[in-house]
């Protein structure tokens, strides 16, 4: 724990982070950094409990320098608490073992226009704030030949959400998992979101909302797009 606490406070402390830039340097601009959410090689090292009592410890040190009493009967819970969300619920897509399973069935009915799944409500959370994303996802697909179940698509969505995200990732996180799930690159993903990083502090714009948009194989065309977007 000490020398992760050392490692951790030379990271934050770094005076250069991203591509050479300083924090001053890159502000609250959001940037794409890759596919990939960055996770360190022994991300799994310690088992979930583990990660939640660690958790709970540094929260608690965090509520503490923030001056908050913790013997206080509304507080005394809220480490464990707040670390049990995050490894059981809103960061639970960053462990493989929660991946959903999905089945493949055979196109039975033939159906080879496009299939479109609408409003799929997702909660996700900024990785340079940890603040709410939340928004809406759009899936349209067209089979090879194999179909998933409905839900399924909503599944593939949230796994990917309940992680630290930038919504470019996001949104190619879900579609690229979709082609290889469908076994086609015929996958369109459309996200639109509203991130309170945006809306609840900084330049505090209530009304404004970020769209992003993955369009592969048939549907990278004008008229498919134009479709998709009407």
């Amino acid at each position: 724990m000490k020398d992760q606490g050392i490692l951790l406070d030379n990271l934050i402390g770094s005076e250069k982070l991203l591509n050479g830039f300083s924090h001053e340097e890159i502000g609250d601009d959001h940037v794409y950094t890759g596919l990939e959410t960055p996770m360190k090689e022994n991300a799994f090292d310690l088992s979930d409990e583990e990660k939640k009592e660690n958790i709970a410890h540094l929260f608690g040190q965090i509520m503490d320098v923030m001056g908050l009493d913790l013997n206080d009967d509304s507080l005394r819970g809220t480490p464990q608490r707040v670390a049990k969300m995050y490894i059981d619920e809103i960061f639970s897509g960053l462990n493989p073992a929660n991946k959903p399973k999905i089945a493949l069935f055979d196109n039975k009915y033939k159906y080879n226009q496009m299939l479109v799944e609408k409003d799929i409500t997702f909660y996700s959370n900024c990785e340079h704030h940890f603040v709410p994303i939340i928004g809406k996802a759009h899936i349209a697909y067209i089979s090879s030949g194999k179909v998933i179940g409905l839900s399924k698509l909503n599944r593939i969505v949230q796994y990917y959400a309940k992680r630290p995200q930038v919504q470019e990732r996001l949104t190619n996180q879900i579609a690229i998992e979709l082609q290889s799930v469908l076994q086609t690159e015929d996958v369109a993903v459309i996200i639109d979101a509203k991130h309170l990083c945006v809306s609840s502090r900084g330049v505090k714009d209530d009304s404004s909302a970020t769209v992003t948009a993955f369009y592969g194989g048939e549907f990278n065309t004008p008229h498919k797009i134009a479709e998709l977007q009407n």
